[in-house]
């Protein structure tokens, strides 16, 4: 018995190698793809954007007059020079329209989380100066590197004449009487990818009579680190309202949608198979223990071979999901595992062990244990409840054994429960 239990455990321990290695071959794989599809999805669909409310800032012409002593001349000189004075000139009226649409694309072992974006803005500024002069508006766009289709920039309704300050910001600048408050419209059509986010200012700002809406296309939204959840969300035939609307708000931080993420088929794979050590020493315990109990002979080399099946599953899912859903991929490796496992059993053991017991620990351990990886935030309770169930089951079966007389057989199994099943019988 104990050399039995000895070559099942080097089974068992040649079998976690080979995972460990398969899962780390998936991770490097992940890794090195995620860096280069990332980059490639940026430049085919958009980065993640993020939006700054424009500034418009007041500029007031005065004249100075300097007096320098030139020692040269033995006299005062005098300069006229211009002078330009700086105000800011406040937002006083904030409304943001935002629509999300999600189309999310994959690229070898990953998802990623591709969306469209309307962004429509309308400002109020005002010139709280009893001063005339010049406004210049600044806007900055969310990425350098996205494209803006149905671009609009009107100020009071109208076109105004637009010069480009660097990659991402554009400028205007309009004739500003004192004591006036001037309507910027801005909108846009874009893409982008993970996350939009909109920033009311650098570090904190007072904002004053804001109103942002988004629409959703999508459920399973979130929101950003350091970003404020929405005053109020509506449920919608396709998706979610959300708004958020203040009249006088100090913060400093932004707001932003996180869009909904897939399952990642590399990174699941991984898991899955780094875990496929607990599955199969489960599976194996069980098997030892009811073959014990019906003192059927089960070789540490059929060990082996149930340890390759095993593992066909996980391969086999490595290789498939870079080409089918992860769903259909999952169902597909089970299937073959099952047959594998189940078909091999039946002729080692006979069927009613092998499409019994054999195949409904396989279901439970690898089909349900893996699984359970689906399910995020949940798959500890899962594993955690079937070991629990488990060891119940086998201490329960267990309880009357002699155990100082079994292991002293010297391999032997003990005088069985039951009755080994008969071939021939056609069992």
């Amino acid at each position: 018995m104990v050399k039995t239990i000895v070559a099942i455990a080097c089974v068992y321990l040649i079998a976690v190698v080979g995972w460990v290695t398969l899962a780390g071959t998936i991770t490097y794989r992940t890794e090195t793809q995620d860096t280069d599809l990332k980059r490639e999805v940026g430049q085919l669909w958009g980065t993640p954007l993020e939006q700054n409310a424009p500034v418009a800032t007041l500029g007031v012409d005065r004249k100075e007059l300097t007096e320098e002593w030139d020692d040269a001349r033995k006299r005062r000189k005098i300069e006229h020079r211009t002078v330009t004075d700086k105000y800011d000139a406040p937002i006083i009226e904030n409304s943001v329209q935002l629509g999300l649409a999600l189309d999310q694309r994959q690229k070898g072992l990953l998802w990623y989380s591709t969306y469209s974006v309307r962004f429509s803005g309308d400002y109020v500024f005002e010139n709280t100066q009893d001063k005339d002069g010049v406004l210049t508006i600044n806007f900055l766009f969310p990425a350098a590197s996205g494209h803006y289709d149905d671009f609009k920039f009107e100020v009071d309704g109208a076109s105004v004449p637009l010069t480009r300050q660097n990659a991402t910001m554009i400028v205007a600048t309009i004739p500003c009487t004192a004591k006036s408050r001037h309507r910027l419209g801005v909108a846009y059509k874009s893409q982008g990818l993970d996350r939009f986010t909109y920033r009311f200012g650098e570090g904190i700002s007072e904002v004053r009579n804001f109103k942002l809406v988004a629409t959703t296309d999508f459920d399973g939204y979130d929101h950003p680190a350091n970003t404020i959840s929405p005053v109020s969300k509506e449920r919608l035939e396709r998706g979610w309202q959300l708004t958020w609307d203040y009249k006088d708000l100090i913060a400093g931080n932004g707001i932003g949608i996180e869009m909904p993420q897939k399952i990642n088929p590399g990174p699941m794979a991984a898991r899955i198979s780094f875990f496929a050590p607990v599955s199969l020493g489960f599976f194996f315990f069980l098997i030892f223990v009811i073959s014990m109990l019906r003192g059927i002979r089960i070789h540490p080399m059929n060990y082996f071979f149930l340890a390759s099946a095993f593992f066909a599953f996980h391969l086999l899912l490595a290789y498939l999901v870079d080409h089918i859903s992860i769903h259909a991929a999952f169902a597909l490796c089970s299937m073959v595992s099952i047959i594998l496992v189940v078909s091999y059993m039946r002729i080692v053991v006979g069927n009613r062990f092998a499409f019994l017991e054999v195949a409904a620990a396989q279901l439970v351990y690898l089909i349900g244990f893996s699984y359970a990886f689906f399910f995020e935030g949940f798959t500890g309770l899962a594993v955690t409840i079937g070991s629990i169930i488990t060891l119940f089951v086998v201490m329960q079966s267990t309880a009357r054994i002699d155990w100082t007389q079994r292991f002293n057989l010297d391999g032997q199994v003990g005088a069985p429960v039951e009755a080994k099943p008969s071939l021939a019988a056609g069992d």
